[in-house]
């Protein structure tokens, strides 16, 4: 695939309140609260909210009790949810639980046994992806994107200003020379606020004290061009203003668009289901491979069948950008990476509860989860005689 000289490209991020967030962080949460008293609950847990009110449900099968009402408050009191002003107050909302135990048809297939190994939960198609647009190899959009919208959360929580309520997202377009990030051409910001303030003091705020904070200042100079809160009205927002759905933002948790999607979310699903699992691990292997010098920017693809433990296919995209066999690479991902849903698990250590902080600002570039680790660099270059 060739590249193109010049382009510009966009990524989204939404911040903590958003209302599909908040059901993504109750999601998370809740399999967090299973998997710290038992780490081989069985979790797929999901969450609507609206107006005054969130619903959880799906099927868990643990040994422990889970704190369903008290999680989902927790997660709200988090975000800043604490006024019935703002749709959804976290001391006072119904919380109403409809979880069941796993099907045992799917059990079936996901349990080990002596006789057989475990195997994947579901079947389907997953992809990881990194470049070499920034230092922990995710695409420059997204991770500007997802900048601003934390640094607009960091800057509300510390109470600044009075005005800034929790729902917001944001938009970067990057404009790419040879490849490579240049610079933005446009950031939109849109942000929940108070009834006290005008546009003119919220949009110089934002631009000011959150944008340019966020954002490295090479990026930006007075070509570029700001919509913030572009309708010149947010004050109703959150689940009062759009229900919000775990699960509904798989862009925003990956790649911005940048890399392809297998369409299978990741909140509230434990590791045995590898909608989740396989993709940290895809992630796992497209990083090691560009930081071990194979090509700027390649996608893994992993695919399953439910109950079989070996992937079906494993497919390396280099973009035509790499001295390597694609076979060559393929049959060395099998040999240095452990694919099996077990072994995934085991290799990045995903029975803790370590989940409810991926709910946010993504799932990839953050050097805390162990599916960002570079440790497997000198077994790939060992592999291919570098």
């Amino acid at each position: 695939m060739s590249i193109r000289k010049s382009y510009t490209f966009t990524s989204e991020s939404v911040g903590e309140g958003h209302p599909d967030k908040i059901c993504d962080q109750i999601s998370d949460a809740i399999l967090d609260e299973a998997l710290r008293a038992d780490p081989e609950s069985r979790v797929a847990c999901e969450v609507y909210a609206s107006t005054g009110m969130v619903i959880v449900g799906g099927e868990i099968t643990t040994d422990c009790y889970i704190d369903v009402v008290q999680s989902a408050r927790d997660v709200l009191k988090n975000i800043g949810y604490d006024h019935s002003e703002y749709g959804i107050n976290y001391k006072d909302c119904a919380v109403l639980s409809v979880i069941k135990p796993q099907s045992p048809d799917i059990a079936m297939g996901v349990d080990a046994s002596a006789q057989k190994e475990q195997g994947a939960g579901d079947q389907g198609i997953m992809f990881g992806y990194a470049c070499s647009d920034t230092p922990n190899y995710m695409p420059a959009t997204l991770e500007y994107a997802h900048a601003i919208v934390r640094e607009a959360a960091r800057v509300r929580k510390s109470g600044v200003v009075d005005f800034l309520r929790p729902d917001c997202k944001a938009q970067v377009s990057m404009v790419y020379e040879n490849g490579m990030p240049k610079y933005i051409d446009t950031v939109v910001l849109s942000h929940q606020h108070g009834e006290q303030v005008d546009n003119a003091t919220l949009r110089k705020f934002l631009q000011e004290e959150v944008i340019a904070k966020a954002i490295p200042s090479h990026f930006l100079d007075e070509k570029t061009t700001y919509h913030i809160n572009p309708t010149g009205r947010f004050i109703m927002g959150g689940p009062q203003a759009d229900v919000g759905l775990t699960g509904r933002k798989i862009i925003v948790d990956t790649y911005g668009g940048a890399a392809a999607h297998g369409g299978g979310a990741f909140s509230g699903k434990d590791p045995s289901k590898v909608d989740r699992s396989a993709a940290y691990m895809a992630r796992y292997i497209a990083k090691n491979l560009v930081a071990a010098g194979v090509a700027p920017k390649i996608q893994v693809e992993l695919a399953y069948a439910i109950g079989v433990a070996e992937p079906v296919s494993i497919f390396v995209e280099t973009y035509d950008n790499s001295t390597v066999d694609g076979a060559k690479l393929e049959a060395m991902v099998r040999e240095i990476f452990a694919l099996k849903p077990a072994d995934i698990v085991r290799s990045l250590d995903l029975k803790r509860p370590v989940f409810l902080p991926t709910a946010s600002y993504g799932h990839f570039g953050r050097a805390e989860f162990s599916w960002e680790q570079l440790d497997k660099v000198a077994d790939i270059k060992s592999y291919l005689g570098w």
